[in-house]
């Protein structure tokens, strides 16, 4: 199973896309048409990269998109770029979403006390390949983490890349710790401040910030797959929780179904870079 990508607009700008192709060339949805598993005997999953390692641009699969490509996202109008927090430059993992999985907003995790995120479960990849955008691995996963944000659940599952030359010594959390020391403490801290320079709060996390098991990880993907089948069936509940963003439609699977090219938007936006991507952000913690 291969997949390929095609670029629409130009990056750094409010048109740019990037949309998916299936071997046989037609257009697909990575978040519905890519299987979730690559080998479900092995619990191996697929990931789909929204972000390289050491960039800035917040991309991210457009749940509510026709054919859901990967776009920049936009608050008030301009492209978001994450800030470089002191010490941490960009993204520190490939970081990315697996397929056919929903964080569904209108159930309340039983662990976290909050609803879900409304979008596919986060990947945080740690092997030694930066991946390119759009690209699609195999991961092992290896553990996670239980983020609050802005009282949304947004779990962070931390796994490898299954090609990775050292894949076959990460087995679980505790392999990270003793192999990779300081990237799990380095992982809480970035998500904990990454959203301090927009003037929001720290994020919290659930478990007293400490990282669950592989085995935990895997049941809580296989909710959220739970979560996206129902989506896609069209029996998610009214969420409970107030939130006003609608939830992703079913309607854009595709099933396969898309022959010719998808039109896009010739309209021309003025590109917006932020020079902030190269300077460092620092502010007294708490």
């Amino acid at each position: 199973m291969s997949f390929s990508v095609e670029e629409r607009g130009n990056p750094n700008s409010l048109s740019y896309r990037l949309f998916f192709k299936n071997a046989e060339g037609k257009y697909i949805s990575p978040f519905h048409d890519i299987p979730m598993y690559a080998d479900e005997g092995q619990n191996i999953f697929h990931m789909v990269v929204e972000v390289p390692r050491w960039t800035n641009a917040k991309m991210e699969i457009a749940t509510k998109d026709l054919l859901n490509p990967i776009k920049q996202d936009v608050k008030k109008g301009k492209l978001r770029y994450v800030a470089n927090v002191f010490p941490h430059k960009g993204y520190i993992w490939n970081y990315g979403a697996i397929p056919q999985t929903w964080e569904d907003p209108a159930h309340k995790d039983g662990d976290t006390g909050c609803c879900g995120d409304n979008d596919p479960i986060d990947v945080c990849e740690i092997g030694s390949k930066v991946c390119s955008r759009g690209e699609v691995i195999k991961v092992k996963v290896l553990g996670i983490l239980a983020m609050i944000d802005e009282g949304e659940t947004d779990w962070k599952v931390i796994a490898i890349n299954v090609d990775d030359p050292e894949a076959s010594e990460f087995n679980n959390i505790g392999d990270v710790r003793r192999l990779k020391p300081g990237y799990l403490e380095a992982t809480v801290d970035w998500f904990r401040r990454y959203k301090v320079p927009d003037g929001k709060p720290e994020n919290q996390f659930a478990f007293n910030e400490e990282f669950k098991d592989k085995d935990f990880a895997i049941e809580v993907i296989k909710s959220t797959h739970n979560f996206w089948k129902a989506l896609i069936s069209q029996k998610a509940s009214t969420c409970p929780c107030g939130k006003e963003d609608p939830v992703p439609s079913s309607g854009n699977i595709s099933y396969n179904c898309y022959d010719s090219e998808v039109e896009c938007s010739d309209v021309r936006f003025t590109r917006l870079f932020s020079f902030a991507v190269d300077k460092w952000f620092y502010y007294e913690r708490k």
